[in-house]
């Protein structure tokens, strides 16, 4: 056995030396002697798969560069690498049930791609051509479908319908009737249809089959064999007859008549063929090209007309038999490093003997002999065809021959070749065809294209006419002829990937370079670009050199605001000569044509006529004056810019300034006016509506926003002002003590920061009513001149009345306690003195000691014996005046006429009852006090007839909130009692 290994190893040792032995041509020649190239490949499969080793399974040593190959076929989807012989796949995807000579295979070995890969030796001097097929593989890439989502299927009653395997391998769904069906009790069923492949992973599909019930019709429709099968020549006429398709159906009437339709047929099958319906004859629709369709198999299905409708079918297999229709066809080829483009070889005349310049295709698409082809090369030319390959395998219709060079080429004598190649089939009648090639024999050439500058630098304007010559740049070519003739070109930058095209051209034999689109400096004020000047030589040379164009400007853009309306919000009372906003504006262009001028327009209303001003390198717009909201709340102008260019262009912007608001204005009261008053009867309800202060403000917002408050004239909390709305409610219980005038200090204040404030007067009048509106008035008046700090509430004689009856008690008391003790002291010294003298008339001495003291009795004041303590009435504590009249006497009557001495008035209560209920029928008065100046800035201190602030009949009352005139004497008729702090009286 060691032996038997021993040998093999020595053999092939030998077989390789004898290998290596042998020049290059001959590895190929024998290599070319093996079979087609076969590889495998799964559809559907993304780019740059590998699919195999051209060099590796041809048994070619790669890696040293002297043998490369080349892809000369089936470069739509497979490249090839040309060093190491790598097959693989291109960007196109490969979609098998689309690939044309794939649509009617199904067998997965019959589908398959064909390719061509040429081995070429150092400098091609030798060429070998291998031909190669890529079998594609099915993969499960398309789901079953049926032909509607939605199938009717009629059953008839008690008929049982199963899956059952047909003739023709397909599987035809049957439904099973597990139960009695009864149409009367149910007509009709509705299932869901689900087919699957048996793919990996498997595809499925569904629809819905809809099951009508109807009487039987129990036989079917026969055909008389299961699979027809005829051959029909190509290129039949239409209408003519192929076969004709026979059914029988044991039924009679409806249920025997049958009509015959297309089954699982595709659409060529229908385009093509027509079935009659009645007959069953199946004829020619359209002509068939067997080049395109060797073989139509479909169904044909005959179909009774009972309800349901039964059916047969049966597989009809049509053979198209060739006709000699097709000419040979010569398709010409590049092959290796040969250029051939256009139908034109350009082959340089160095080119060695025997090298291959083309590669010759000739096919025909007939069969058999009609697509046996011969061919060869006519007239007199220095070429020859040799077979590409010797493989026995080579199909009859489809040939290939490389085109060689049978002896030199000599540019000077001949430059071009005409090689007209014919190509005749074997047919009866022969057909034939040709095709020429175009060799061009080309001048050795080793100069390139030299520009004079690398870099070329233009200044054109913007705003061009499309067309106009920007420069011309110019060559030069060492060379002669064909290989100094210089083709101009234009492409991007080494620095920049931006194809010039679109903006530029180039003449491409005189070098003048245009400009096709009109140029923006704005947008662009540099172009960079490449000039490339190739020769014409075989290969071609070039030179290039960089176009720099500076595009210079023009004054064609206006100054542009970035908005066209500017709107600014300032405070009010901004100091005059303050910034209020500032305008944004540029100009696209460069240089003066960029100088901008700014300056004020006026508006609709000439408001910015000599209030605004502009800076007019920044734009900040100052004002003149100081703005009050409550004067003019916006402005609005138009600013203006105009640029340096000739001619000027110019933009407006309207700006709006819109004033803020400042807390500047305190609250206005409306209603009530100070010298106004509202009478309220004593009857009336808690939480009645006594009146409702109105104040406005001439700010806005917070600043307007108004809170009102009852600060002072509430002494015994009978009202209430809502902070809100201003309306001053009845909050306690009126008494007799309430009676009269009330004086209601209101003060309103914004919410502003700081706050204003505004204070007034709301005067109440608490009685039944009002018969004498002349003294409630004077009661008002007299209240303007009041401190506010001093309370006007009520009847102020009802609180005196009691104290004035204290005192009438205890100086009474006090009298009758001196005259007891004086009676005492008497008694006793008269007592004593008698006791010791006795008594003696008309003595002196008792007369001056009583004579001072009926003296001073007699200088004493009348008692007012009105003081007497009693029941009072509701009315009690309303307050009359009374005036003494001469010689001592009283008024008795409201109507006698008081003294003009204001020092003569007193008060005192009157008991009145319901028959007098108007305290203005009890009111007496001397003439009024004399009205004192009031100012603003009163003193505090507690000075007899001190100036107070004199209160206007309007509500005008301004400051702080807290600020209330406080401090004065106070004799007037709501009292003749003084405050706490003066107690004198007047």
């Amino acid at each position: 056995m060691r032996k038997m290994q021993t040998l093999l190893r020595f053999v092939h040792c030998c077989c390789c030396c004898f290998l290596l032995l042998l020049p290059p041509p001959l590895w190929v020649s024998l290599a070319a002697a093996k079979q087609l190239l076969k590889y495998r490949l799964a559809e559907e499969g993304p780019a740059d798969i590998r699919i195999g080793n051209v060099a590796s399974d041809l048994g070619i040593v790669t890696g040293s560069g002297e043998v490369t190959f080349s892809l000369e076929s089936g470069s739509d989807y497979l490249k090839i690498d040309n060093m190491t012989g790598e097959l693989s796949t291109t960007e196109r995807r490969i979609d098998r049930e689309k690939l044309p000579q794939c649509q009617m295979i199904f067998d997965e070995n019959e589908c398959f791609l064909d390719f061509e890969v040429s081995v070429i030796g150092p400098s091609q001097s030798w060429v070998d051509l291998f031909e190669g097929r890529v079998i594609i593989l099915d993969i499960n890439d398309n789901t079953p479908t049926f032909p509607s989502p939605v199938l009717t299927l009629t059953v008839e009653e008690n008929r049982p319908l199963q899956v059952a395997d047909t003739l023709d391998g397909e599987k035809q769904p049957q439904l099973i009737v597990k139960g009695a069906l009864d149409r009367e009790q149910r007509d009709s069923y509705e299932l869901s249809l689900r087919v699957r492949d048996g793919g990996d992973p498997a595809r499925s599909s569904q629809a819905i089959l809809r099951v009508l019930i109807t009487d039987v019709n129990d036989n079917s429709p026969r055909f008389e064999k299961s699979v027809y099968e005829a051959d029909l020549a190509e290129n039949s006429s239409p209408g003519t007859p192929i076969l004709q398709l026979r059914a029988t159906d044991l039924d009679v009437g409806v249920n025997g008549q049958i009509e015959y339709v297309f089954g699982a047929a595709t659409e060529s099958v229908r385009r093509l063929l027509r079935l009659d319906e009645t007959s069953g004859w199946l004829s020619v629709l359209h002509r068939i090209d067997r080049e395109e369709v060797n073989q139509l198999r479909f169904t044909v299905m005959a179909r009774d007309r009972g309800q349901p409708p039964k059916t047969d079918k049966a597989t009809v297999v049509l053979n198209i038999r060739d006709e000699n229709d097709n000419v040979p066809t010569i398709d010409i080829r590049k092959i290796g490093r040969i250029p051939l483009r256009d139908g034109v070889a350009s082959v340089a005349e160095d080119v060695l003997v025997d090298t291959p310049i083309a590669l010759v295709q000739v096919s025909d698409r007939d069969q058999g002999e009609n697509g046996v082809v011969t061919c060869t090369v006519v007239g007199d030319v220095p070429f020859q065809l040799k077979p590409a390959s010797e493989g026995e395998g080579e199909p009859q219709n489809k040939r290939k021959y490389f085109l060689h060079t049978s002896a030199p080429l000599d540019y000077e004598a001949v430059r071009d070749y005409n090689v007209v190649i014919v190509a005749v089939d074997s047919g009866s009648p022969s057909l034939s065809s040709n095709n020429s090639l175009l060799v061009r024999v080309g001048d050795t050439n080793d100069n390139p294209p030299m520009f004079s500058q690398a870099v070329l630098e233009v200044s054109f304007p913007e705003n061009n006419l499309p067309g106009e010559r920007v420069a011309t740049v110019v060559a030069t070519d060492a060379d002669s002829g064909k290989n100094a003739e210089i083709t101009y070109s234009l492409e991007a930058s080494p620095l920049s990937s931006e194809a010039p095209g679109s903006i530029f051209s180039i003449d491409p034999d005189s070098g003048d370079v245009s400009v096709q689109a009109v140029l923006d400096r704005e947008q662009r004020d540099t172009y960079e670009f490449q000039v490339t000047a190739r020769d014409k030589g075989v290969p071609s040379l070039q030179g290039s050199t960089t176009v720099v164009v500076r595009v210079s400007d023009r004054n064609d853009n206006e100054p542009r605001f970035m908005q066209d309306v500017f709107t600014f919000y300032v405070k009010e009372n901004l100091q005059p000569n303050s910034p209020v906003g500032m305008v944004t504006v540029m100009d696209f262009d460069k240089g003066r044509n960029a100088e901008l001028s700014l300056s004020i327009q006026p508006g609709d209303h000439d408001q910015a006529a000599g209030i605004f001003s502009i800076e007019n390198d920044t734009g900040t717009i100052f004002s003149t004056v100081s703005f009050d909201r409550e004067q003019q709340t916006s402005y609005t102008f138009k600013v203006k810019a105009v640029d340096g260019g000739e001619p000027p262009r110019s933009a407006t912007a309207t700006v709006s300034l819109f004033v803020m608001d400042e807390n500047d204005n305190a609250p206005t009261v409306t209603f009530p006016s100070n010298s106004s008053y509202t009478v309220l009867p004593p009857s009336s309800n808690m939480r009645t509506v006594v009146a409702t202060v109105v104040a406005t403000d001439a700010d806005t917002g917070l600043n307007a926003d108004l809170n009102y408050s009852i600060v002072g004239g509430n002494p015994f909390k009978l009202f209430e002002i809502d902070p809100a709305s201003g309306v001053v409610s009845l909050v306690g219980k009126l008494a007799p003590k309430h009676y009269g005038l009330h004086r209601l200090v209101v003060q309103v204040n914004d919410s502003g920061q700081p706050p204003q404030s505004t204070t007034a007067l709301l005067h109440v009048f608490v009685n039944e009513s009002l018969s004498n509106a002349t003294v409630v008035e004077s009661q008002v008046a007299r209240s303007l001149h009041t401190p506010l700090a001093q309370d006007i509430a009520g009847d102020p004689s009802y609180e005196l009345s009691k104290q004035r009856l204290s005192i009438v008690i205890g100086v009474v008391a006090g009298i009758m306690t001196v005259i007891l003790l004086i009676l005492v002291v008497v008694m006793a010294r008269y007592c004593r003195s008698k006791g010791k003298h006795g008594y003696e008339a008309g003595k002196k001495d008792h007369e001056d000691f009583f004579t001072p003291q009926q003296h001073d009795k007699a200088k004493k004041p009348k008692k007012d014996k009105k003081g007497k303590k009693g029941k009072q009435p509701l009315y009690s504590s309303i307050v009359t005046v009374e005036a003494s009249k001469p010689n001592g006497q009283r008024y008795d009557s409201v109507n006698e006429k008081l003294s003009d001495s204001p020092g003569m008035g007193r008060y005192r209560s009157v008991n009145g009852g319901p028959g007098s209920p108007d305290l203005a029928r009890h009111y007496k008065s001397s003439s009024p006090l004399p009205t004192v100046q009031l100012h603003p800035q009163s003193p505090t201190a507690g000075k007899k007839h001190q100036a107070v602030q004199d209160l206007p009949p309007a509500n005008t009352f301004v400051g702080a909130g807290d600020n209330i005139s406080i401090g004065s004497d106070h004799c007037s008729e709501y009292s003749c009692q003084a405050s706490s702090k003066y107690g004198k009286q007047v």
